[in-house]
């Protein structure tokens, strides 16, 4: 679909009365949810709504990387809702794809029923940590736009974030591999340009203000965003946190299965 002038590809799974807006991660598209949604219990009961964000899989790819910033974003994502007439949602949200979810549900309260946030973060408080992070992430960027893809693609397969991704099956490893390849470097840069963490406002200031409840998980191999994720509940007032044994980062892809039995009696209940 066409929204504020690029063009958006859009899945909705399943014709449930619960509607589920899943956004993925950096490198990802709105298929890397796929297993988890076989998790789920009563999978009659949702309708679930991939989007393939900005400058990722088969959406736009602008030039420009103002075009990715959050508060754009965001204004897609509701403009998207609403081409769907949809006025409440909840929205499952994975790294990347957790802090849009995140600002949206801080952005537009009155649209967000539950929220999900795996391997998610608020941002950066301080402004000295914004600033390194944006430096790296526009070496980052150069780097894409120099050597290509797949060059980034392999670099980026084998940081330590993903290490655990090593003990998945030689199949899963290659349609991860394949899906992170189906992605522009016009769109990989300008999304660390216009959507990383360095230029995100941090919402760490707003948590104590959702009222909506919130299920924050992380894998426990992911020592960082245990940690994140238990500072979150600490001022999130209805939210509960799962450390997902035999996981890192990327729970979805490690355990999709008991992740989505988890987020289906969470969203159910």
């Amino acid at each position: 679909m066409e929204i504020n002038g690029v063009y958006y590809h859009v899945e909705k799974i399943g014709d449930g009365p619960h509607h589920v807006l899943m956004l993925h991660g950096f490198t990802g598209n709105g298929r890397s949810f796929q297993d988890v949604i076989e998790g789920f219990e009563n999978r009659e009961d949702y309708t679930f709504i991939l989007v393939d964000q900005l400058g990722h899989g088969k959406t736009d790819a602008p030039a420009h990387h103002e075009r990715y910033k959050m508060e754009k974003m965001l204004v897609d994502l509701k403009s998207i809702l609403d081409r769907l007439s949809i006025s409440s949602v909840s929205i499952y949200g994975y790294s990347m794809g957790g802090r849009v979810a995140l600002s949206f549900a801080v952005a537009y309260p009155e649209l967000v029923s539950k929220l999900v946030l795996e391997s998610a973060s608020p941002g950066l408080e301080k402004m000295e940590d914004r600033s390194a992070r944006k430096e790296a992430d526009e070496k980052l960027a150069e780097r894409i736009e120099k050597d290509g893809v797949k060059s980034f693609v392999d670099f980026w397969t084998d940081i330590p974030l993903f290490q655990s991704q090593k003990s998945l099956t030689a199949v899963k490893q290659e349609y991860i591999y394949q899906q992170r390849l189906n992605n522009s470097p016009v769109g990989l840069a300008n999304s660390l340009r216009g959507l990383g963490t360095g230029v995100q406002h941090s919402n760490w200031s707003y948590l104590d203000k959702i009222e909506c409840p919130v299920l924050l998980a992380a894998g426990e191999w992911d020592e960082k965003f245990v940690f994140i994720a238990q500072e979150m509940k600490k001022r999130i007032e209805k939210s509960g946190f799962f450390k997902i044994n035999g996981a890192g980062h990327a729970i979805h892809v490690e355990q999709p299965r008991k992740f989505g039995k988890i987020v289906s009696e969470f969203l159910s209940n």
